[in-house]
This record gives C-alpha cells, structure tokens and sequence, in this order.
C-alpha cells in the first residue's frame, strides 16, 4: 500500500535548484528577528510566505505578504502571517516563513511534470497563472525528452507569438526556457517516486532571467 507526500515549498525549490533551474534568492526565517535578518540579506522588496504542510492554499489564510520593503517590515509581517494562519487553522504545524525576493515578472510560464501507468514521466508546457486552465493551451513531451522535443513543445502552443516577444513584450530565450523543460524531465526520471511536478509560475523577467516562483512536487511514499 503506498500514499502520497508534498515537499515543503522550499524543499521543493531546493530539488529544483539542484538541476540548475533557477528559484528566487531565499532563506527559512524561524522567528521575527531571522525574518528581518534575512530580508537584509537578500535585498528588498521580498516576499513572505507561510511554511506548512497543513496550509495548503496560504493566500487564503492570510499566510502571504508581497512588496514587503525593509528589515523592519519583515519582522512584523512574520508577526502578521503566524498571527494570520494561527487564527485561520489553530492546529497547523508551521515549520516557520519563507523570506524571498520580489521577482518582477515579465511573463508567466508553466512547466509541469505528470506520471502516466503506461508512459512514464510526461512533460507539459504552456502559458502560466490563470492562463493553464482557462485557456487549456499546453503541450506535452514524452520522456526522455530532447532539446529538438522541447524546442517542439514550445513552438506548438497557440500562444507561442506571446514568448516570441508579441506586442512589444521582451521575447523569452526559448533555448534556455527548452533547458528548464529538459531538467524537469531529468529530475522526474531520475526520481521514481516523483507523481507530480507543477511550477506555476516560471517567471520570464524584463532582464532574461527564467524563476521558478511557486513549486509543487508530490511523492509516492510506501
């Protein structure tokens, strides 16, 4: 018999990084004081979210704070966000607060990994935010995948002229967006007990840079 787990949201970041894709500059805060500690350190404005296996949907708890935009405001949005979630799910385990950097986002991206019983690991790519499941435009890629395989993916989707650069926007390098897809497929491979990967978004920035800002990767665990 075998269940399911998720990988905390930095734990899941760090699995990423270890394949080269990038995630935005961070540190685990366990108290206020770390807090304001951490967002010196990566320069502000940061983000402050909640890190907890019970708060799944943080947002709704009160457990996120964006543009947060000096040491001194860290520290009371830790405050905030504890209080917050507290209130909200009184029985929550929380392993403390993710202190990140702001990322100005260019494009939304998504790049995701599922495991089919019959095909193994299957890649899918497409726009990200909302635009996954309004506009339902994604492809998908069969591992092992190749380059030539994720160059392919990203040109087939309708919404290609919006990376190419449409309407004056910075085009997305598509080789190393291909990268980020080929690493998502080496990491699912290489992890059999991987069920699922979700970066919504993958953020394009006006400077070039590909972020994975939100992670989700579950695990099969016997």
């Amino acid at each position: 018999m075998s269940d399911v787990r998720y990988l905390l949201e930095h734990e899941a970041q760090a699995k990423l990084a270890s394949y080269g894709i990038e995630i935005p500059r961070q540190g685990l805060a366990t108290s206020a004081t770390a807090a304001a500690e951490r967002a010196e350190a990566i320069g502000c404005p940061v983000v402050l979210k909640v890190v907890s296996p019970d708060v799944p949907h943080k947002t709704e708890a009160g457990g996120v704070r964006l543009g947060v935009r000096s040491p001194e405001a860290a520290a009371e949005a830790y405050a905030e966000i504890l209080a917050s979630v507290r209130a909200h799910q009184p029985t929550a385990r929380i392993e403390g607060v993710l202190v990140a950097e702001q990322v100005e986002v260019e494009q939304e991206l998504f790049c995701g990994v599922v495991r089919d019983p019959q095909f193994g690991p299957v890649v899918a790519f497409g726009l990200g935010g909302i635009f996954v499941e309004v506009l339902q435009d994604v492809a998908f890629g069969v591992t092992p995948l190749e380059l030539v395989d994720a160059l392919e993916m990203i040109r087939s989707i309708r919404g290609h002229a919006v990376i190419a650069g449409a309407r004056g926007r910075r085009p997305v390098d598509q080789d190393k967006l291909a990268g980020v897809l080929l690493a998502a497929a080496r990491l699912a491979v290489e992890h059999e007990d991987l069920e699922e990967l979700d970066i919504n978004p993958l953020a394009a920035t006006s400077d070039g840079r590909l972020v994975a800002l939100d992670c989700l990767i579950r695990l099969r665990s016997s």
